[in-house]
């Protein structure tokens, strides 16, 4: 069969389960074939060998059962790396790339110390080292299995500047003081029911869930958070849509200045900041 008769094929068969029927099946062709989505549509007659198309079917038939495309592939782009996902740690998302942008507008011009809490793929630690190599970033999660995919990225990209360490939270990491603290920790409640619904079906459920309400990690991250950050360093936070006021007023009650809400491109409460001054 031809590359446009499979992609037909197959987008025929995922519109009824995916909202983006035409992007996953391209996606999805095209890693198998180890060519650029252009490639599909500059060759639309050019036959796909057997071994591809049997490896494309049972790809599309995990699809078609709702595994995340970026667990298919073993990846997903984020800021401006090309990043390895697996099972083990969640899919790093558009929204997040806003706390990368504003950790990065906060970030003195001096080499500055950063703690990643919850570092997954290590996606937001490797985007700030990326873009500021002067900087030092602690990046931990209590996951080895993350701690090891985080690692490989760091390795990928040739990015020195990260250190992992496993801890849950503050729990076992040295005692020091941080300019910046940035985490997106898990926000969602547990009887919320986009739990059973979409790509967090399979994503861990550790790294999603915090108590009844969603806000039991971020309340212990902004009770702690003092005891880590220097005089005049940021709290950098990201959660749910619906919990913008809910963190800003954590913060305030902690003591933490200049509490602000920064909206996402849906134009909803995405990341809530806040900088401590030591008494």
């Amino acid at each position: 069969m031809n590359n446009q008769n499979l992609l037909a094929e197959a987008i025929q068969q995922l519109q009824s389960h995916s909202d983006s029927a035409q992007a996953d099946a391209e996606i999805l062709l095209t890693h198998c074939l180890q060519k650029s989505r252009t490639y599909l549509y500059t060759w639309p007659e050019k036959t796909v060998d057997s071994v591809t198309e049997t490896t494309f079917r049972q790809l599309l038939a995990e699809r078609l059962r709702g595994v995340p495309i970026a667990y298919l592939t073993g990846q997903r782009e984020f800021w401006t790396l090309n990043l390895k996902v697996t099972p083990d740690t969640l899919i790093p998302r558009p929204e997040t790339e806003l706390l990368v942008e504003t950790a990065l507008s906060l970030l003195p011009t001096y080499p500055a110390n950063i703690l990643d809490l919850g570092t997954g793929t290590g996606a937001i630690a490797l985007s700030l080292a990326s873009e500021r190599p002067d900087i030092s970033i602690t990046a931990c999660d209590f996951s080895t299995a993350a701690l090891s995919v985080a690692a490989e990225n760091a390795h990928n990209h040739q990015i020195q500047n990260v250190h992992f360490t496993h801890s849950d939270w503050f729990a076992t990491l040295p005692q020091q003081r941080f300019d910046m603290i940035v985490s997106n920790p898990p926000y969602i409640e547990a009887n919320d029911p986009h739990l059973i619904q979409g790509d967090v079906r399979f994503e861990p459920i550790t790294a999603l869930t915090a108590g009844h309400d969603g806000l039991d990690d971020i309340r212990h991250i902004v009770q702690t958070a003092p005891h880590w950050l220097v005089n005049c360093g940021w709290l950098l936070l990201e959660h749910g849509y619906n919990q913008g006021n809910a963190v800003k007023a954590l913060l305030q009650t902690i003591g933490f200045q200049q509490v602000r809400c920064l909206p996402d491109l849906a134009g909803n409460d995405r990341v809530t900041l806040g900088q401590w001054l030591a008494a």
